[in-house]
């Protein structure tokens, strides 16, 4: 197997978009959905899903609400690698990259490299270089001490 597949494209609405472009949509949700539970206001997931991307996507869907289903596990797992950190201390935009990455890493069949590479890669774009590192070393740490 070839780890393409992982990285390929796939149409969504008329638009061509790859794996890497599909999780930056689900980070998006995520953090969304981040915000609206600190501030306790009401949302459907599915709305929030549908407001970044014109066609339902089941890698984008599935992704989200496997992440909502398992995120009491992912946050402890996250806390149990952070070293003198807890994942609530972290930004929204953090928390919702190192989610994502957990749960690829734990919960999906995607390539260890490619899970902890996609969330490298978002966390530069989004993150400072500190943080970068940070979600880096408990991903790698996760890969080695605790993957399936």
């Amino acid at each position: 197997m070839t780890l393409n597949i992982y990285y390929d494209k796939m149409f969504v609405g008329d638009k061509m978009k790859n794996r890497s472009e599909l999780r930056e949509v689900i980070m998006k949700v995520l953090y969304q959905i981040n915000m609206f539970d600190e501030a306790k206001i009401e949302y459907e997931t599915n709305d929030l899903i549908k407001e970044q991307l014109e066609v339902e996507n089941s890698f984008v869907n599935d992704s989200i609400n496997g992440i909502i289903k398992n995120k009491k596990e992912i946050y402890e797992l996250a806390n149990k690698y952070l070293k003198d950190w807890s994942i609530d201390r972290l930004n929204k935009v953090d928390q919702a990259i190192l989610a994502l990455g957990i749960y690829e890493l734990m919960y999906t069949d995607t390539p260890s490299v490619v899970s902890i590479n996609e969330a490298i890669e978002l966390s530069k774009k989004y993150s400072d270089e500190a943080v970068t590192k940070m979600i880096n070393g408990v991903l790698d740490r996760i890969y080695h001490e605790e993957e399936k």
